[in-house]
């Protein structure tokens, strides 16, 4: 009777552990999906001009940071408009910067040179900073305050220069 009643003990074990062993296994093949609310996850990248620049490098400043391609219509249809804001709002603590998930650098430079991008702008072939950010399709933007916390997700194209959008990145700042 001792003998069964341990046998039951320890299958009851065997099986808690192998439900625990599965819980573990699931959530690390769970996408990570960064929301406003979140502190953004930091990075580092080098910029076109040479610049080194990470997520915690901001301090003080606002931080649009915009994950994009050359390959992509909808980034393309953003860029006039994020160029815009960049210059109308440079001189107010917001700072933009596009990391391009482009393979190709060839391609990728013609088009900086084509297009006379305002903002800083890196590529990120391997798309590490956007797949820790939880971006896989493109255009995907993260407005990130000077403490570090997302507070404003836009997913796909947007009017940068919209008077909606202008007057929320203008609160955000002050607060």
């Amino acid at each position: 009777m001792a003998a069964v009643k341990s046998e039951r003990v320890l299958q009851g074990a065997i099986v808690l552990c192998l439900g625990l062993l599965a819980w573990v296994v699931a959530d690390t093949f769970r996408e990570k999906v960064v929301v406003a609310g979140d502190t953004a996850p930091d990075f580092s990248i080098t910029t076109d001009n040479g610049s080194t620049l990470s997520r915690s490098g901001f301090g003080g400043k606002l931080l649009v940071l915009n994950f994009w391609a050359t390959w992509c219509p909808p980034c393309l249809d953003e860029l006039p408009s994020l160029n815009q804001f960049q210059q109308e709002l440079a001189g107010s603590g917001v700072v933009v910067l596009g990391v391009s998930v482009d393979a190709n650098p060839k391609q990728y430079q013609a088009f900086l040179r084509r297009t006379k991008v305002a903002f800083q702008t890196a590529r990120d072939p391997d798309a590490k900073i956007p797949s820790e950010y939880g971006t896989y399709q493109y255009p995907e933007t993260y407005i990130i305050d000077q403490d570090g916390k997302v507070v404003e997700k836009v997913i796909g194209a947007t009017s940068w220069t919209d008077p909606a959008m202008i007057s929320r990145v203008k609160a955000l700042l002050a607060s």
